[in-house]
This record gives C-alpha cells, sequence and structure tokens, in this order.
C-alpha cells in the first residue's frame, strides 16, 4: 500500500532538501508539503496543504491519511515546544501513523539553551500515542560557511568555543536521513545521534578557510558575553544572539562532537568533508 509521507516547513532550507530526497529515496511514497503559504510550495511539484504551527484547530484536518509526518523543528523561538506539541495533538487526532523529529545532538544530555525546547518536544512525543523516531541533528555546516565572505573579510573567524571539536554535516546530509527514516518503517521507535564523520577544532576550520580563500584567516575566541554582543551588532535580535553565544559556548565544552558515524552509516554514504563544505560556500 502506498505510503502518505507529509513533511512540515516544506519550503525552508531542510525541508526542500528532504522533499528533494524523499523522491529518491521514497519513490512509491506519496508526498504532502505542509507550509504556511501553500502558494510557496509549487515549485516543489507535490501537494501543498496549508499548515500553522501556531493554529492548533486548524491543524488535525490537514494530517488526514498521512502516515508518516516529517515534523523538522520550528525556527520560531516563540514557544517551539508549544507550537510542536499542537502538530503532535492534531496527529494523534488525524491518525497519524508515525511522526519522525528532527531534535538536537545528545537529546536531554545537551547542555545547550537551544536543546530544552527539544527536550520538551521529545518527552512530548514519548507520552503521546505516537510512534516516532527521533533524529538528533548536529549542526549544520551552513552555520559557519554561511558567513565565510565577512570572515575572510575580517581576516577572522569568530566564536566562544576555544578548542573543542565540533562534528558538522550539512542540511543536504541531514536531509538524506530524514528521507531514509521516513521512507521505512523499521526505523520506528528508533533514536539517532547524528553528526557529521570529520570532527575538527574551529582554529583548523579557519585555517581550511585560508588555504582555500588564499587570504590569511585565523580564529578568534572569545568569551561568551563578547560574542553575544558582537551577534548583536550585527542585527540578531537578542534572545536569539544569546542563544546562538550559549551554543558556540557550550560546543566548546562538547556539546557538538560525536565520533559514532550514525549518520553517514544511516544514508550509506560518508558525510560531506570539511573542504568540501568550505569548497561549495565559496563557490
Amino acid at each position: 500500500m502506498t505510503q502518505t509521507i507529509a513533511i512540515t516547513g516544506a519550503t525552508g532550507q531542510l525541508g526542500r532538501l528532504a522533499i528533494a530526497a524523499l523522491k529518491t529515496r521514497a519513490r512509491g511514497a506519496t508526498l504532502v508539503a505542509l507550509v504556511r503559504d501553500p502558494a510557496k510550495a509549487v515549485d516543489l511539484g507535490i501537494e501543498a496543504r496549508a499548515f500553522d504551527y501556531t493554529a492548533p484547530a486548524t491543524l488535525a484536518a490537514p494530517l488526514k491519511g498521512v502516515d508518516v509526518l516529517v515534523l523538522i523543528s520550528s525556527s520560531d523561538f516563540n514557544d517551539r515546544a508549544g507550537q510542536h506539541r499542537n502538530v503532535i495533538a492534531a496527529a494523534e487526532q488525524a491518525g497519524v501513523g508515525r511522526i519522525v523529529y528532527t531534535s538536537i545532538l545528545k537529546g536531554d544530555a545537551s547542555p545547550m539553551l537551544l536543546a530544552q525546547d527539544h527536550i520538551a518536544t521529545e518527552a512530548a512525543l514519548a507520552a503521546s500515542s505516537l510512534t516516532a523516531t527521533v533524529l538528533r541533528n548536529g549542526w549544520y555546516f551552513e552555520n559557519y560557511t554561511g558567513t565565510l565572505a565577512g570572515a575572510i573579510a575580517a581576516g577572522a573567524v569568530v566564536g566562544a568555543n576555544a578548542s573543542a571539536k565540533i562534528a558538522p554535516a550539512t542540511r543536504a546530509d541531514f536531509a538524506e536521513a530524514i528521507a531514509v527514516v521516513a521512507a521505512d518503517n523499521a526505523h520506528a521507535g528508533k533514536v539517532y545521534e547524528l553528526a557529521g564523520d570529520e570532527a575538527f577544532t574551529m582554529a583548523e576550520f579557519a585555517a581550511e578557510v585560508a588555504a582555500q580563500a588564499g587570504k590569511p584567516v585565523a580564529y578568534a575566541p572569545m568569551p561568551q558575553a563578547a560574542y553575544a554582543d558582537l551577534l548583536k551588532s550585527f542585527g540578531l535580535p537578542e534572545g536569539a544572539a544569546m542563544i546562538f553565544a550559549d551554543s558556540d559556548a557550550k560546543a566548546g565544552e562538547g556539546a557538538l562532537f560525536d565520533d559514532s558515524h550514525t549518520l553517514s552509516r544511516l544514508i550509506g554514504r560518508p558525510t560531506t568533508p570539511l573542504k568540501d563544505a568550505v569548497a561549495a560556500a565559496l563557490a
């Protein structure tokens, strides 16, 4: 029987990549994009249904007939856990068979402030009647490579992680994992810790950027509070700046390191290496 797989946040950066991966990994499935504005999902080439995490009374209807729901965590920091609980309750009401949730590396063991919403969501899933697959995603390479132009111009990569190793992967790597587990119910009830195969320090990251850019780029670690102030000076709201500075500082305590290689085993290929991620950003 054909499965119907629905993806929330389908027009976001991770959502679009997950749909592209599902078209390959789940060829026999019916795919549905769940988005705030279906008009923005026309180019995805699949059915799009209106879906707003913050409007709980409207969420069950678009989930009718959905076998697997991919719940990509909200990018809205205003009561994310509450938004996720709205989706979980609607999925129960609609009779969804399984939820695939994108959580954070280490889950309830993560010291990051950012982890609190994910911990609450995992608890809500455990307390629900739904079967779940939890993907505890590490950091995206794009969190670092997205600002390389400014770093190269300034001659420095900055952050609050002094020397600890991190193990990021690209959004495309994580999207492949979403597709793999959504397409196969053998992953029901599983929790996966996902990170890149290659671990490195931020100093090593800066050295790779310098080598490829042909310009001097060093890593300049700074105290967490100073880094938060710097992020605010770049235009980030205070709350977001505090969360990202905390995340970077906790990365300095190992919060973004994992050497299990679970992600590469799950997707059946090595994760994107540092040199390729930097090269793609500089292309």
